[in-house]
């Protein structure tokens, strides 16, 4: 029995045969069949999960096919994500990362943009107060990344050492970079519901939902006769 007349045709060229002989001599195993009807029933148990396995796999499959084509627009989801909120565009967003980052990677990227949103603004004040010394201030205020950026900025001579060149590129492009990647850091949850909300298939899911119930059913009804025989065989 352990290679039963189903088996043949429920389990295909490339799936693992071994697994299937696993799941129906664990069925024999538990349900102690006696008499090939008895057999028979058991081994369209085995059939009835291994074909809810494979819709598992299929759905798996149409949700990631859905979730590549996604991540690919990340224009669409970022605005989407956040419809209340002024700025996000997605237009440099790195959405694979931001889906792949796990719970202590989010928090540490949430922590470390507001650090330095904070660090940017607060150089962008002492430049505004101004007073002597204003651009060493500033300069050492930010944190050492924007510090290094910046002070490769003077090197390649966009810009100049002084104040009011820092504080040009301070409201040009640093405050508005730390101010755009502290809020995605912020909506990464809703980033990630949007993209998987958008990814799921619904039309292509509904034929699978509908051939699982079927196979529920089948199975209810398969045990159902199977426990009927073995209470009239007991009794």
């Amino acid at each position: 029995m352990k290679h039963g007349i189903l088996s043949k045709l429920a389990v295909l060229a490339h799936e693992d045969h071994s697994e299937f002989d696993d799941l129906l001599a664990a069925l024999i195993d538990e349900h102690q069949p006696a008499g090939i009807t008895e057999r028979h029933l058991i081994e369209e148990l085995a059939a009835i999960i291994w074909r809810k396995r494979r819709v598992l796999l299929a759905e798996g499959a149409r949700i990631n096919e859905g979730i590549k084509n996604v991540v690919n627009s990340p224009r669409s989801v970022m605005p989407s994500a956040a419809p209340f909120e002024h700025g996000p565009t997605g237009e440099h967003t790195d959405l694979p990362y931001l889906l792949n980052a796990s719970q202590e990677e989010t928090t540490e990227r949430q922590r470390n943009a507001e650090i330095d949103l904070g660090a940017t603004r607060r150089a962008a004040a002492i430049l505004d107060k101004g007073g002597a010394n204003a651009y060493e201030k500033a300069r050492r205020a930010l944190t050492p990344d924007s510090r290094d950026w910046w002070d490769v900025q003077v090197q390649e001579e966009e810009y100049s050492a002084t104040a009011d060149d820092l504080h040009e590129y301070i409201r040009e492009s640093l405050e508005p970079m730390h101010a755009r990647l502290a809020q995605e850091a912020r909506l990464i949850p809703a980033i990630k519901a949007q993209t998987l909300g958008e990814a799921l298939p619904i039309f292509r899911l509904e034929k699978l939902s509908r051939y699982e119930t079927h196979l529920d059913r089948k199975f209810e009804r398969t045990l159902a006769i199977l426990l009927k025989l073995k209470e009239l065989r007991n009794s």
